[in-house]
């Protein structure tokens, strides 16, 4: 008979959360990956936590994915929503602080 300090303690390990980057189609932990989020008021917003409410797209942290991301239509089919001229400009910004 076993005792229970002779029973081998199992740690449940959190799956890590995976997604895909928008600009160049690779599979990242979520945590690695910048969120845009598309709200319910239509506004499109960068999403630093991650838990904003909304339908939500991912970027890597790199300038050439954000250009791929934003390049002609895409993130707005990704988003389901026209991204107004500001919003764009926004983004592309804010994509230019990255390497």
């Amino acid at each position: 008979m076993t005792t229970t300090s002779q029973r081998k303690k199992h740690i449940r390990q959190r799956p890590i959360p995976q997604r895909t980057c928008v600009g160049c189609r690779e599979v990242r932990p979520k945590r690695e990956l910048i969120r845009i989020v598309r709200t319910a008021t239509e506004a499109v917003e960068i999403d630093p936590t991650g838990k904003k409410s909304g339908r939500g797209a991912y970027l890597c942290k790199a300038k050439a994915c954000w250009q791929a991301g934003l390049k002609g239509e895409y993130l707005d089919r990704v988003l389901k929503t026209k991204i107004t001229p500001q919003n764009r400009r926004e983004l592309a910004h804010y994509g230019e602080m990255f390497p």
